[in-house]
C-alpha cells in the first residue's frame, strides 16, 4: 500500500516516494505534486495516473481483511471445498498450531482437509517444503488431487534425486529404508503429512521410530479409526503430534484409562482430545450422500458343492471338539469354514497349506485327503455364475469385492474365458501395478476385483455398482467396502448386491447383518459405536459368530443364536441414539475400535 499524499504538501518538507514504479526513488526536496508531475513527464506511458489508480485498486483488492479468512480460496483451480472442510483447516490454522489429528469417518474428504491447510501454509509463505507418506497404492492418487484440486506442484517419489523437490509424496514403506532414510532424516520439512496413520500405532514399530525422527514444523495424521484395539494407540498418535500433550504413558492411564477399550474421566479426556482432534461425521452438518440400493441374492448351492460344505463344517466340528472348545486354536479352521461359502478354489489353497502342516503319520492327513477329493467332484461355481449374470444386465462398471486371493485369481479366470474384461486389485501389487489395475479399470474394464487389503485408502466414485462375492463377519470391513464408492463426489445411487448361499452360514450372516441391525442402512459413525459396546468383555463379534457357528447342533439352534445377537446389537443402537440425542456420547472419536484392524489378505 502507498501512503497518501499530504493535503497541503509544503515546499520545506521531505518525503519519500516509493514504489509508485519500479524506477522510480525518489527524494523530494522541493514541492512534492511539482517533483512528481516531472518524474511522470520523463518516463512516459508508463506513468498514465490511471494504471497508477488500476494498480493501487488490485493492490487494496489483495488486502487481507480478515486473519482467519482462508486464503487459498482464492486460488483453487475450479474446485470448491464443502463446509465442514473449509472450518476444519480454519480450526487447525488457528486453533491446533498446524499439528492435528483428522479423523473424519470414511469419505468425508480427509486429502481435501489436509490439502486445504498444507495450500494456505504455501499461499502465506510459512511452508515451502512438504513430505507426504500414505501406502503405496495411494501415491499418485494424492499427486492427482494436489496438482488438479489445488495448484500444488506435487511429485511422486520415483528415483533417489526426487527427494530433493519441494513437494513429495512417497510411500512409507519406501521412505523408512536405507538410503532414503538417512536422506530424509538429514532434511528439514516445513510440513510432515501422514496418511492411513493408525498404522503408527505401536511406537515400537520401525514406522513409528522413523516419523519420530523427522524434523518437521507442522504435522498432520489422517485416520478414519484413531483408537482400534487399545486406548495406548491413541496415546501414541497424539504424543507423536505433541509430545508432553497427555503427559507421561503411566499418568495417562491413571488419568484417562479404566480398561483397554474403556476410558474414565471422559469429559477431560474428550476436552483434551479436541485440541489436538477433529473428527467430523456423516450424520452432522449438511454433508449429504447419494442414496444406496442394497439386494440380497439367495442361491442354491450344487449337490457337489453342498457336500463339500457340509464335509468342512463336520472336519471343523471334530477339530473344535477335540480341541475341548479352545477357540483361540481354532482360527485357522474357521477360516476354512469362511472359505467354503465363497468358492472351493479357496479352500483347496487352505486344505493343502494344512496337509503340509500334519505330521505323515497324523490320522487327520486321510480326512484332508478326503476333503481334497470331495472338491474333485465339482464341476461348477455357482457364485461366479450368478456373479457373471449380474455383471452383464448391469452392463456398467463395478468392483466385485472377495476377502480370498484365490478366489480372486478363480473369478478372473472365469470372466475370461467368457469373454468379460476384469483385473485385479490387491495387496502385494507393487504401486505401479495398483495404478495400471486402476488406469484399466477407469478405462476399458468393467470388472474390477479386489480384496479388502488392496482396496483400503482408494476412491473409485466413478464406479456405483458392487457386489459382495463373499461377506465378512466384521460389519465395519463391510462398510469399508461399501465407502470405496459411497462417499463424497459420488453423484449416482449405490447398488449393492450380496451374493448369499442358502444352508449355510453366510445365509445367517446376511440375516443378521441385512434383517437384524439393518447395516446397509446404517453410517459408519452409528456402526463402530454399537460395536465399541458390543465388543467391552474382549469378544469380538466374528468371535462370537464362529462359536455360534461350532456350537451349533442344527441350523435351527444357529439362527436362534444368530438373532439373539442381533437383539444384543439392536438394544445397544437403541442406548447409542438417545446418548447421542442426549449429548451424552462415547467421547472417543475413532470409529471401531477394534473393527479398525489391520486386514489381512488370506489364502
Amino acid at each position: 500500500m502507498f501512503p497518501p499524499p499530504p493535503s497541503a504538501p509544503r515546499s520545506d518538507d521531505t518525503y519519500v516516494v516509493r514504489k509508485l514504479h519500479p524506477l522510480v526513488d525518489l527524494r523530494c526536496e522541493r514541492s512534492w505534486f511539482e517533483e512528481l508531475q516531472s518524474r511522470l513527464e520523463k518516463n512516459g506511458p508508463w506513468d498514465d495516473w490511471g494504471l497508477y489508480q488500476l494498480a493501487l485498486e488490485a493492490e487494496q483488492s489483495k488486502r487481507v481483511a480478515d486473519f482467519d479468512e482462508l486464503q487459498c480460496l482464492r486460488c483453487l483451480p475450479a474446485f470448491e471445498p464443502m463446509e465442514h472442510q473449509v472450518a476444519t483447516a480454519r480450526k487447525v490454522l488457528h486453533e491446533m498450531g498446524g499439528r492435528a489429528i483428522l479423523a473424519d469417518e470414511v469419505g468425508l474428504g480427509k486429502t481435501i482437509e489436509a490439502g486445504l491447510v498444507l495450500k494456505e501454509y504455501m499461499v502465506r509463505g510459512l511452508v515451502k517444503r512438504a513430505l507426504i507418506l500414505v501406502p503405496a497404492s495411494l501415491v499418485l492418487q494424492w499427486v492427482r488431487e494436489l496438482n488438479q484440486k489445488f495448484g500444488i506442484p506435487a511429485v511422486a517419489q520415483k528415483r533417489a534425486y526426487s527427494w530433493e523437490y519441494d513437494i513429495v509424496v512417497a510411500s512409507m514403506d519406501t521412505a523408512k529404508r536405507e538410503p532414503h532414510r538417512d536422506t530424509l532424516l538429514g532434511q528439514d520439512y516445513d510440513m510432515l503429512i501422514i496418511d492411513e496413520a493408525h498404522k503408527l500405532k505401536n511406537k515400537k514399530t520401525s514406522n513409528y521410530q522413523f516419523v519420530i525422527q523427522l524434523r518437521k514444523k507442522y504435522c498432520l495424521l489422517l485416520t478414519a479409526t484413531p483408537v482400534q484395539n487399545d486406548l495406548d494407540e491413541l496415546y501414541n498418535l497424539i504424543t507423536l503430534l505433541k509430545p508432553g500433550q497427555l503427559g507421561g504413558q503411566s499418568e495417562f492411564a491413571a488419568n484417562f484409562v479404566l480398561g483397554k477399550r474403556l476410558p474414565k474421566n471422559e469429559d477431560q479426556l474428550q476436552e483434551t482430545l479436541s485440541s489436538v482432534m477433529i473428527r467430523n461425521r456423516r450424520s452432522e452438518g449438511n454433508i449429504h450422500f447419494t442414496k444406496r440400493f442394497v439386494k440380497n441374492v439367495p442361491l442354491l448351492l450344487s449337490q457337489e458343492e453342498q457336500a463339500l460344505y457340509d464335509a468342512v463344517t463336520r472336519f471343523v466340528r471334530e477339530r473344535y471338539e477335540e480341541s475341548g472348545g479352545d477357540l483361540s486354536s481354532m482360527l485357522s479352521l474357521v477360516t476354512l469354514q469362511r472359505e467354503v461359502c465363497s468358492s472351493r478354489d479357496a479352500v483347496f489353497v487352505t486344505l493343502v497349506n494344512l496337509f503340509k502342516k500334519t505330521a505323515e503319520d497324523s490320522p487327520i492327513r486321510a480326512k484332508i485327503w478326503e476333503l481334497v477329493e470331495v472338491i474333485r467332484q465339482i464341476k461348477a461355481n455357482t457364485k461366479a455364475e450368478k456373479a457373471l449374470e449380474l455383471v452383464k444386465e448391469m452392463n456398467d462398471k463395478v468392483i466385485i469385492f472377495t476377502e480370498y486371493r484365490a478366489t480372486q485369481e478363480a473369478l478372473l479366470q472365469f470372466f475370461r474365458t467368457h469373454g468379460l474384461t476384469a483385473v485385479p486389485y490387491r495387496g502385494g501389487m507393487n504401486r505401479g501395478k495398483k495404478d495400471w489395475m486402476m488406469d484399466l479399470f477407469r478405462g476399458k474394464a468393467q470388472v474390477l476385483i479386489a480384496t479388502e487389503a488392496g482396496g483400503e485408502g482408494i476412491n473409485l466414485q466413478f464406479c456405483n455398482h458392487i457386489i459382495n462375492f463373499d461377506l465378512p463377519w466384521n460389519p465395519m470391513r463391510v462398510e469399508q467396502r461399501i465407502g470405496r464408492i459411497h462417499r463424497l463426489g459420488q453423484t449416482k445411487d449405490v447398488k449393492i448386491y450380496n451374493l448369499c448361499t442358502l444352508g449355510t452360514i453366510e445365509e445367517h450372516i446376511v440375516h443378521l447383518l441385512h434383517e437384524k441391525i439393518n447395516l446397509f442402512e446404517m453410517v459408519i459413525g452409528d456402526l463402530d459405536h454399537i460395536l465399541e459396546r458390543f465388543e467391552q468383555d474382549d469378544q469380538s463379534l466374528e468371535h462370537k459368530l464362529a462359536r455360534l457357528m461350532l456350537e451349533s447342533d442344527n441350523s435351527r439352534d444357529l439362527r436362534e443364536g444368530i438373532d439373539s445377537l442381533g437383539s444384543s446389537l439392536n438394544r445397544i443402537r437403541g442406548e447409542v441414539q438417545v446418548a447421542e440425542r442426549s449429548g451424552d456420547a462415547p467421547p472417543l472419536l475413532g470409529p471401531g475400535r477394534k473393527a479398525g484392524r489391520k486386514v489381512e489378505e488370506r489364502s
